[in-house]
């Protein structure tokens, strides 16, 4: 039966990062890491209009400039210069600007499959190895790691196994790990937009009665559309056809990009706050939105989870020589406890607060962007936030 060091189940940007993460130290202790994923990794980028994407902020560009990818990540990252944030049908609205913060950019908009091939490109081959395409069905915890059965019956076993199977996951709940819920009662639509103007690198936060939008900056003039709608509402969106579905976006967001001249594929998903209720246990760690699952509209989803590998992959190397064990990954958790609680708090309330349609609640935001936009400490704060940069003491 063959042994590996650490197994990450899920080999998709979070855990593909963290093997990155891994890497030279792990080449330098003798570990073995495997990456099983149920997708096969592309052979070579292939741009589509319709591609999926994330928003990087400043602080993963920072993660992926000292692992030594941000070079080939940035050849196809938007920049965000600025973002404006506003409240449909009030006077109020807040900017944030990356000259303000002395930084190149607020963030970064990079397709989710030109960020995997870079990822999967960077990987050594001599540390890391791939079972893919594959699936583990089976998790056995042993007194020195786990036996994990996949769906080819093989069997194999590791030091520590590390769960970044997406926030879904069924290994989660075989291992009897619960989960605390907290449905939105929203989905989010999700395509992307060409508009008639140049976008010039400004992210756009429209918030309404109705649920909050994200028009985001992409390469090629085209914008990433995120918006948020209760769930029979969006499924009417998305089965309109694209001219009323154009329509109805311009009349809610406005003209600040012209004429949107087209649309792409149209995506629903569900929206649920969703956090395991454990996150390490003796040779077991939980990653990604298997650990949390965030709203996207803040964008703070995937650079937490970055965050989280980082400091997971610091953690092990820094332990003992054979990674695993309970007070490491205690400690992991421990330093990370603030900054998700910090980042999931701002995400969930910030959500909870621009989608009520109360009046007094309506008011309050009002006044809060207008006091963004007055208050430069305020304005700070939110944009550290925004940068993935608020919660690190070290920033």
């Amino acid at each position: 039966m063959s042994r590996v060091n650490l197994a990450i189940i899920g080999g998709g940007l979070v855990g593909a990062s963290l093997a990155l993460a891994l890497q030279d130290g792990a080449k330098a202790r003798g570990w073995k890491i495997l990456l099983i994923e149920p997708f096969a990794p592309g052979d070579s980028y292939q741009p589509s209009y319709d591609a999926r994407s994330s928003a990087l902020s400043y602080g993963a560009r920072q993660i992926y400039q000292r692992l030594g990818l941000w070079q080939a990540i940035s050849r196809r990252a938007e920049p965000i210069k600025q973002i404006h944030v506003s409240d449909r049908g009030r006077f109020s609205t807040a900017r944030l600007s990356a000259m303000e913060e002395g930084v190149p950019a607020l963030g970064y908009v990079v397709e989710n499959a030109w960020l995997g091939q870079c990822l999967w490109q960077g990987l050594d081959k001599d540390v890391v190895s791939w079972r893919c395409p594959a699936e583990v069905t089976r998790m056995e915890p042993l007194p020195d790691g786990y036996r994990l059965t996949l769906n080819d019956e093989t069997v194999l076993e590791c030091d520590l196994a590390v769960l970044a199977d997406g926030g879904r996951s069924g290994l989660r709940e075989q291992l009897g790990i619960g989960v605390k819920s907290r449905p939105y009662n929203q989905s989010a639509l999700i395509a992307n937009i060409t508009p008639s103007e140049a976008h010039n690198g400004e992210a756009f936060e429209r918030f309404t009665d109705e649920g909050p939008m994200a028009l985001l900056p992409l390469p090629d003039n085209r914008c990433a559309l995120v918006w948020t709608r209760a769930g029979m509402d969006a499924q009417r969106l998305a089965n309109l056809d694209e001219r009323s579905f154009l329509s109805e976006l311009q009349g809610v967001f406005g003209y600040r990009l012209g004429t949107l001249k087209q649309v792409g594929a149209r995506h629903l998903y569900p929206l649920t706050l969703v956090e395991a209720e454990e996150q390490v246990r003796s040779h077991l760690a939980i990653l990604g939105n298997a650990a949390h699952s965030l709203h996207p509209i803040a964008g703070q989803g995937f650079n937490l989870s970055l965050r989280d590998a980082n400091a997971l992959a610091e953690a092990l190397l820094a332990g003992p020589a054979v990674p695993g064990d309970l007070a490491t990954l205690q400690a992991y958790r421990e330093r990370q406890r603030m900054d998700q609680t910090l980042t999931v708090g701002f995400s969930d309330q910030v959500t909870r607060l621009f989608g009520s349609a109360q009046p007094l609640v309506a008011l309050g935001r009002n006044m809060g962007l207008l006091g963004l936009d007055l208050l430069p400490p305020a304005k700070r704060w939110f944009a550290r936030q925004a940068m993935g940069l608020g919660t690190r003491p070290d920033a």
